[in-house]
């Protein structure tokens, strides 16, 4: 049976990076695989970004609230323009790589948990775990629920010790009030700080 895996960490942990290496080594093999992320991910538009440079275009967008496991089903048939055009017979698909899966509702996460024991075909979602108020994501909650397989990719704080939360920064000012979710870009950027730092940052405040 295939496993459901979430890949966890804070910002700037080497997340999409991972992906685009794991994406890279299937492919070596003669391997397909299918890459998605959620649509309110508008970073890299329909692309994944490493923050080393290295980007790939998605091979589906998942709406908010869309049937996961019918996206899915869809791709891996070759049910696209290309497919079609070529007239190719699809090849299975060994492997579904979600990036940004914090993004995801509950009730996607299961959508990938079915993929992976009903269909057979491991699904490997990376993510951070919580936002820049230590809350958990919907998403990220109910992949520590129900994955198979959890795995930390660790980074460092500006202070040398293991980063885990995320702070959120609009110019050199640290916010902690805001919608959950804000895409990082030319407004909005994001620091991973350890403990000690996060609250010295925050004035020792968690959440709300």
């Amino acid at each position: 049976m295939a496993k459901l895996y979430f890949r966890y960490g804070a910002m700037n942990s080497g997340k999409s990076t991972g992906l685009l290496q794991t994406a890279f080594n299937y492919e070596e093999r003669g391997q397909r695989v299918l890459l998605a992320k959620p649509g309110i991910d508008t970073k890299g538009d329909s692309g994944i970004v490493s923050r080393l440079g290295m980007d790939r275009n998605v091979d589906f967008l998942i709406p908010p609230e869309a049937d996961v496991r019918g996206l899915f089903a869809s791709h891996a048939a070759g049910d696209d323009p290309d497919a079609i055009l070529q007239h190719v017979d699809a090849p299975p698909v060994a492997c579904l790589l979600v990036d940004e899966a914090q993004f995801l509702t509950a009730s996607q996460v299961d959508d990938l948990f079915r993929i992976a024991v009903i269909d057979n075909v491991p699904v490997l979602a990376y993510g951070i775990r919580s936002d820049f108020r230590t809350h958990a994501f919907p998403g990220s909650r109910r992949l520590l629920e129900i994955a198979h397989s959890l795995e930390e990719l660790k980074t460092i704080c500006r202070c040398g010790r293991k980063a885990v939360f995320n702070t959120r920064r609009v110019g050199d000012k640290i916010i902690f009030d805001g919608d959950q979710v804000a895409i990082d870009g030319d407004d909005v950027w994001y620091e991973s700080l350890c403990g000690a730092c996060y609250l010295e940052a925050s004035g020792g405040r968690l959440g709300d």
